[in-house]
């Protein structure tokens, strides 16, 4: 998303994105045998020495320059919180783009997915992914490349579930429908679509109706609420928004606080690229289904910023 696009949305965000709210009341100090901690991270976009590119603005430029050591500084602050997160999670853009369209290549060079993965590998916490779109590159590297390097240097699947401690965090996909196929008349790297195999692989997940936390790179804002019909995403979140408790993405930079604009809570989660403060802490208290998002205080609405969170 350009700052154009973004600031079309200005009229939006300013009644939600200035006024977060936490999802849950403050927990209750008895019951911590029964909580746990998540950490969500986005938009990484670690480079290697093989970029040689120029982005739309000098600070965008700069920042990918700064991305290894700023994630760095991000997972150390995290493993060093107390108590301990139990899950990690990124919700895609891991790399800016991959240099080579020649799988080879990538085990006869130390590339941005070897240094994505040894830094991943430092968070003390299980760490699993989504995918972004400048995961894919396309079109000049075909999705079905991007998901084998990924399966083979990230041990990433295209969407995931993780069941733990009673809730579901579901990794969905907005690449895999229409709009990503180079072949398709619907191509349109601007919207994103699941595809029909994924909504219904998602809706037997919500048939579940755990406690749910659904994950994706895109904001809903820019995912088709319907590809088939009357099936899609957004009249998915809102059939089942009793037990999905959150809809958290990235892609845009920036914080955003959706709100309840597409039925369950939805932030846009800024990036660690611009500020290794930026990102999100998850108390999740398994006994009463609640989610508290603990540094939402700390967030610098409608910017890439967050303040330090202790």
């Amino acid at each position: 998303m350009n700052r154009r696009q973004f600031a079309s949305l200005s009229a939006f965000t300013a009644g939600v994105a200035l006024s977060p709210k936490l999802w849950a009341a403050k927990p209750n100090a008895d019951a911590k045998n029964r909580r746990f901690h998540v950490a969500i991270i986005a938009d990484t976009h670690i480079i290697d020495s093989f970029y040689k590119g120029q982005e739309e603005t000098p600070e965008d430029s700069e920042s990918l320059f700064h991305t290894s050591e700023r994630l760095i500084a991000a997972r150390d602050h995290i493993n060093r919180l107390s108590p301990a997160v139990d899950l990690v999670f990124n919700l895609g853009d891991v790399v800016h783009d991959c240099p080579s369209t020649d799988y080879d290549f990538y085990f006869q060079n130390r590339t941005r997915l070897d240094i994505a993965g040894e830094i991943l590998a430092g968070f003390h916490a299980p760490v699993h992914l989504a995918l972004g779109n400048h995961d894919y590159s396309l079109p000049r590297i075909s999705r079905e490349l991007t998901h084998r390097l990924f399966a083979d240097k990230l041990h990433a699947t295209p969407y995931s579930v993780v069941n733990h401690k009673g809730w579901k965090f579901l990794i969905i996909n907005n690449f895999l429908g229409v709009s990503w196929d180079t072949s398709d008349a619907a191509y349109n790297q601007g919207v994103g679509t699941l595809g029909l195999v994924q909504l219904n692989w998602l809706e037997a997940e919500l048939a579940q109706r755990m406690p749910t936390i659904v994950l994706i790179h895109y904001p809903l804002w820019i995912v088709e609420p319907k590809e088939f019909s009357d099936f899609g995403l957004h009249p998915l979140l809102r059939k089942y928004s009793d037990s999905v408790r959150l809809v958290l993405s990235g892609h845009w930079h920036k914080w955003v606080d959706f709100a309840h604009t597409f039925g369950p809570q939805h932030y846009v989660a800024a990036a660690t690229r611009y500020d290794p403060n930026s990102y999100m802490i998850l108390e999740i208290d398994s006994a009463s289904g609640s989610c508290t998002f603990l540094n939402a205080r700390c967030a610098e609405w409608a910017t890439h910023y967050s303040q330090p969170y202790s």
